[in-house]
């Protein structure tokens, strides 16, 4: 695959030593195409589908393959369209990064991130992960059946990989049933990280959040009504809808428009008081909290109580601790495992915490790069998994508390604007 490149010649010669040294196999799946390393091969399923295709997103795709090396069956996930938008390489060097810092149990497990032929001809990313049969949407959407004792024990592996998480800084911040896989032994890991931030190294300012049609719905109200310096409950209030979602089988909070999402939540838990109003510093979040109140009038909310009445008692008294209106009040993950509901499956000692990541891990996020800085940043993330030599560099720097991006940040391709670069202050 050849491709004509614009990448200054500066930076081929400083990447030079990483070139891939063997030829990538060619396979097609329903119009993707898939260049991989020999060691992998994808599992034919019929005469007609060559390949099975596990899934496919917004911005890639995912197939099933054996790693030849192990003979076991993993997950490769193609990031396809990763440098139209800086956006999209945002996302994904977030999400490789994060996923490289943080092994759990409860998070899937990204084993390798294949090598591109050179920095010049690097277009796509491949990531190599868990292979999991099925996401919790899915599960949620059959006729399968879902009781008490599998709520207990989806919601509990949930919770216990975000005790971890949030304990390493890092939020999820797009927990859904679709980010959650589940196997045929019912183990959940978390996955897609895209929207993921580390909070650890105070880079919260300045943030503007984004909405999506599909992920608004289990949004938290802080996020709804703009407020930015917000936590880890923000994953907790996702978590309670995906519990309601998984006892009605159905989405919980259906709004069409985030001022309609508001409303629903209204609806349900009240219009909050002038001190909730007050807690939040930034006089713009209380501006416009009063004047959505005053839009649709003051509300008492028909409680969680009038909806879920009939269900297990000790399960809506969890829901509701997770589903409170105010994130102040919301239950934290590690106190969410010791609650009632979960008592049968909670061990401290077998719900480990981590230590927080490094802050200059995510020392990209304090600065607007070029879409050719972030490929940069990608390509060097990938070469952590190949070269030795390389990754003794990454971390003796990173040990030192020395930049990891110094060399980058004014670098050659700091000067090639992105034309199309509509995403810029996207966070």
């Amino acid at each position: 695959m050849i491709i004509e490149s614009n990448v200054p010649q500066k930076i081929i010669d400083l990447y030079k030593p990483y070139k891939k040294q063997f030829e990538s196999v060619k396979h097609v799946l329903q119009g993707h195409t898939f260049y991989l390393d020999q060691r992998y091969m994808p599992i034919d399923i019929s005469e007609h589908l060559q390949y099975k295709l596990v899934g496919q997103g917004a911005y890639g795709c995912v197939i099933q393959a054996i790693d030849k090396l192990t003979n076991k069956p993993v997950a490769i996930k193609k990031i396809e369209r990763t440098f139209n938008h800086r956006l999209f390489a945002k996302r994904t060097l977030r999400e490789l990064k994060i996923l490289r810092l943080i092994k759990h149990d409860n998070v899937v497990d990204l084993k390798q991130v294949l090598l591109p032929p050179s920095r010049e001809e690097f277009e796509d990313v491949y990531m190599v992960m868990d292979l999991l049969e099925a996401d919790l949407s899915q599960v949620i959407k059959s006729d399968s059946l879902l009781n008490d004792d599998h709520m207990r024990l989806f919601i509990y592996q949930v919770l216990r990989g975000l005790k971890y998480l949030h304990s390493a800084g890092i939020l999820h911040r797009d927990l859904k049933p679709r980010n959650l896989l589940l196997n045929r032994s019912c183990d959940v890991k978390i996955c897609d990280f895209g929207l993921g931030r580390a909070i650890a190294e105070n880079i919260q300012n300045n943030i503007m959040m984004t909405y999506y049609v599909e992920t608004r719905w289990y949004r938290a109200p802080e996020l709804l009504i703009g407020y930015q310096n917000y936590s880890s409950a923000v994953d907790i209030w996702s978590v309670g809808c995906i519990l309601a979602e998984m006892i009605l089988r159905r989405p919980f909070l259906r709004g069409d428009s985030t001022k309609h999402q508001i409303k629903v939540i209204f609806e349900l838990l009240g219009t909050p008081n002038e001190q909730y109003i007050q807690s939040f510093p930034d006089l713009k979040v209380q501006q416009n909290l009063r004047k959505i109140i005053q839009e649709y009038g003051h509300q008492n909310g028909i409680g969680l109580n009038q909806i879920f009445g009939h269900i297990n008692q000790d399960l809506l008294d969890l829901l509701k601790g997770l589903l409170k209106f105010d994130h102040r009040d919301r239950l934290t993950a590690a106190q969410a495992l010791k609650h009632s509901f979960l008592q049968i499956l909670h061990s401290e000692e077998d719900e480990p915490i981590s230590v927080p990541v490094n802050p200059l891990e995510f020392e990209f996020e304090k600065y607007e790069l070029t879409k050719e800085q972030l490929k940069d940043m990608l390509y060097e993330e990938i070469l952590l998994y190949h070269f030795s030599e390389f990754r003794n560099q990454y971390f003796q720097k990173l040990q030192s508390g020395q930049s990891l991006i110094s060399h980058i940040v004014n670098n050659e391709n700091a000067r090639i604007i992105d034309p199309n670069a509509d995403d810029d202050f996207e966070q």
